[in-house]
């Protein structure tokens, strides 16, 4: 599995910016309210971070040797796409409501900062969100072994084929 790259997360990021931008200019054009995030996305993004990490912890303990169990690598490798969907989750939500940012501060009345802060914690949230998510993707790499370097391992172990 390849690591998450910035420029997954920058497209992410670009792609909701993009879709925030629209949904507000979309609403105020049929005569409607600009959206505001539910004040609970933000503790919901921080959240799973927590959870993400809390994930890749013994993960990363068994794979250093400091745990006693040996890790199921069925484990290991969900924990870690958890964590690269999470990372472009975050990055998604965050450019979403970076672009609800966006739309709000280039109307001629900016609205009071009281009136955004839900839109300013949720675009905090989702880079915390990508850190995190970030941080357990590593927690979950191992390091690379010798036998990594030969993939055809010991020829005198391949079967051989006899042929009549």
């Amino acid at each position: 599995m390849k690591r998450t790259g910035a420029g997954i997360l920058l497209v992410a990021a670009a792609l909701g910016v993009a879709a925030g931008f629209l949904l507000d200019q979309v609403l105020t054009s049929s005569g409607r309210a600009t959206f505001t995030p539910a004040v609970t996305l933000p503790i919901l993004l921080v959240m799973l971070g927590a959870v993400v990490v809390v994930l890749a912890v013994p993960i990363r303990q068994a794979t250093r040797g400091s745990a006693s169990k040996m890790v199921n690598p069925f484990r290991a490798v969900r924990v870690a796409m958890l964590a690269k969907a999470a990372s472009i989750v975050g990055a998604a939500i965050g450019g979403v409501a970076l672009g609800l940012l966006l739309f709000l501060v280039t109307r001629p009345v900016v609205p009071s900062i009281g009136s955004m802060a839900t839109v300013i914690a949720t675009a905090i949230c989702g880079a915390l969100l990508v850190a995190a998510a970030l941080v357990a993707e590593h927690l979950c790499t191992i390091r690379k072994d010798d036998d990594d370097e030969h993939p055809g391992g010991d020829p005198g172990l391949e079967p051989r084929i006899h042929g009549h």
